[in-house]
């Protein structure tokens, strides 16, 4: 084991400081990797104020870990000392439940484990990308290419993967009315992408002023949600809905946007239960679903597809001292539109 710098909360209500966390020694099937960059989540805010009723302390946060190759265990085969990788939500699965099987690690039936504030097989906590390394099996590393800027790539290990997991489940394209609510980390993807694939977008949004970037990002229409008469346009009109929202919020409002046999799919995760009304849904045989991120084989697909088609968040890079005052931040929605953290900056 090696002790490694990191910044962690020892509570809901402490801030994140200077820490020092323990990394195993490398296993036959591990990769060491030293973290260049890692993204600001709002699933991190989540975790560190214990807001899901499951964090362990003391918590290094960060799912979102984009870096270069240290060292590699004897029986790895996938990577080679200095090359880039990432390092997304999940570090292990069992491999053995059907969906395992099927690709879908992050629906494993055992439960898959997170990145930071989750036990492994062997009972230790994992810690997040917070810190200047991390190690985990092969089987949960992504490739990364260097044709993008990696501050700009690590934000896809979850909102792009977070977002592109459902388009192409749902296999939203070209032909396709699709509304995106909320203009964050999550939403600006899920514009980028969409916009992508050939579908037309609409950018539903409390917020005038962000009209502007939802359209340079790829939306074709914008809709202001305090609007009512927009709204009664609009009734009716959307194939799918994407809801990044993840603070409290009524879903009833958007479902009834959607068409006959529309799908509204919940990415984002508000703290407080959702209050649905039965008619919502009944009215046009609508759905309301809900998407994780991806499994391992479809991250890395997303992936890929980025670096071909030039696809990146657009980010605010900062230094691991501020990362309370960016957390503040994005309780206010003040950041165009993730934060990442380089972590040459901890030192």
């Amino acid at each position: 084991m090696s002790l490694i710098k990191a910044y962690a909360a020892q509570g809901p209500d402490t801030p994140l400081a200077p820490f020092q966390i323990d990394r195993r020694a490398l296993r036959p099937k591990d990769i060491q990797l030293e973290i260049l960059y890692c993204g600001v989540c709002h699933s991190d805010i989540h975790m560190v104020r214990n807001e899901w009723k499951q964090t362990i302390y003391p918590i290094v946060p960060g799912h979102e870990i984009v870096g270069r190759v240290t060292a590699v265990g004897d029986k790895v085969t996938k990577f080679r000392r200095g090359e880039l990788a990432g390092v997304g939500v999940m570090v292990e699965s069992c491999r053995e439940c059907v969906n395992c099987k099927k690709g879908l690690e992050q629906y494993c039936k055992v439960g898959m484990v997170g990145t930071y504030s989750a036990r492994d097989k062997n009972g230790d906590v994992t810690q997040g990308g917070y810190s200047k390394q991390i190690v985990v099996d092969e089987n949960y590393v992504l490739r990364v290419s260097d044709k993008l800027p990696l501050a700009g790539v690590a934000p896809l290990l979850c909102a792009g993967i977070t977002t592109y997991s459902p388009l192409r489940h749902w296999k939203v394209g070209k032909g396709d009315k699709l509304g995106v609510i909320g203009l964050g980390g999550l939403g600006h993807m899920a514009v980028k992408l969409a916009a992508s694939f050939g579908a037309e977008v609409t950018m539903l949004s409390t917020s005038p002023t962000k009209e502007k970037d939802a359209r340079r990002l790829g939306a074709q229409k914008f809709a202001l949600t305090s609007d009512a008469a927009q709204l009664k346009g609009l009734a009716g009109y959307f194939d799918f809905i994407i809801d990044t929202v993840s603070a409290k919020h009524d879903y009833n409002l958007y479902l009834h946007l959607l068409d006959t046999d529309g799908v509204m799919i919940c990415v984002g995760a508000p703290p407080t239960p959702a209050e649905v009304a039965v008619f919502s849904l009944i009215g046009g045989r609508r759905s309301l679903a809900g998407s994780g991120i991806g499994g391992i084989a479809e991250t890395q697909e997303m992936l890929d597809y980025c670096a071909e088609h030039g696809i990146t968040s657009d980010v605010e890079v900062i230094d691991i001292a501020s990362i309370n005052k960016a957390y503040e931040r994005i309780l206010k929605s003040d950041v165009r539109y993730r934060f990442v953290i380089d972590m040459a900056s901890l030192t």
